[in-house]
């Protein structure tokens, strides 16, 4: 039973107990895909039912990984599975406990306000929001918030941690940006900026829905009708939803 209730895994050369970085960052990646596709679903249709659905995905996910053991976590599997040609790198297991514990009770009150109670509103937003923020950091950047929380909290310390953060004697060793660099990103985000300008009145000056639908170009196309992508072509082709 020890083997199956455990929480890391140990490996010769480190003190406590480890987690595959390489897997908890492909898992994140792919629980931010699905929160992020049923957030954007409630927020631009006001539909709950796959934000319902993940919530009790990730309530269990997360229940396996702090409760039972990670290695049987439905996600971590499938990250195994993405990375497993890939080189180990090892995390100390204990502030990842700690994270994953923030995500847990994260996912029981979203189980009990939008599965339970049916309740929608800011509060479910922000838990929301701060799941994505969590899951982003941590596929994207490699960077776990929680276990800088963690790190600092009485009579605790994080130990390694992916890119040796933790380690005060690391820090300073990489390199740092220029200015040209920065410089860089200003210039792109400018010209990005500059192009959406230009795209929006670009938009403004194209055909109105009516004037569209009077050359017949608003005439919904039939593989569009097959598919049931009717009114989602009339939006996407800027033709009101009223037109047939």
């Amino acid at each position: 039973m020890e083997r199956v209730l455990r929480f890391g895994e140990k490996v010769d050369g480190y003190e406590v107990r480890v987690l595959n970085e390489r897997d908890v960052r492909a898992a994140a990646g792919i629980l931010f895909l699905f929160a992020l596709v049923a957030f954007m679903n409630s927020w631009l249709e006001g539909d709950f039912f796959l934000t319902r659905v993940f919530v009790v995905a990730f309530m269990i996910d997360f229940t396996i990984r702090v409760l039972v053991n990670p290695r049987y976590s439905p996600s971590m599997i499938l990250a195994r599975l993405f990375v497993r040609g890939q080189e180990p790198e090892y995390v100390g297991a204990p502030q990842k406990r700690f994270a994953w514990s923030i995500g847990l009770a994260l996912s029981a009150a979203m189980f009990f306000l939008l599965v339970v109670r049916n309740v929608v509103g800011p509060i479910n937003l922000a838990i929301c929001l701060t799941c994505l923020t969590l899951l982003f950091f941590e596929s994207a950047f490699g960077i776990c918030l929680a276990c800088m929380v963690y790190d600092r909290l009485p009579g605790r310390t994080a130990t390694h941690c992916p890119g040796d953060v933790c380690d005060a004697s690391v820090v300073g060793r990489h390199e740092r940006l220029g200015v040209a660099e920065l410089a860089i990103v200003v210039l792109f985000a400018l010209a990005i900026a500059e192009a959406a300008s230009v795209i929006s009145t670009r938009s403004a000056r194209a055909p109105t829905a009516l004037g569209a639908a009077a050359n017949d170009a608003c005439k919904v196309p039939d593989w569009a009708v097959a598919i049931g992508h009717a009114e989602k072509w009339k939006l996407h082709n800027g033709c009101a939803s009223s037109l047939r």
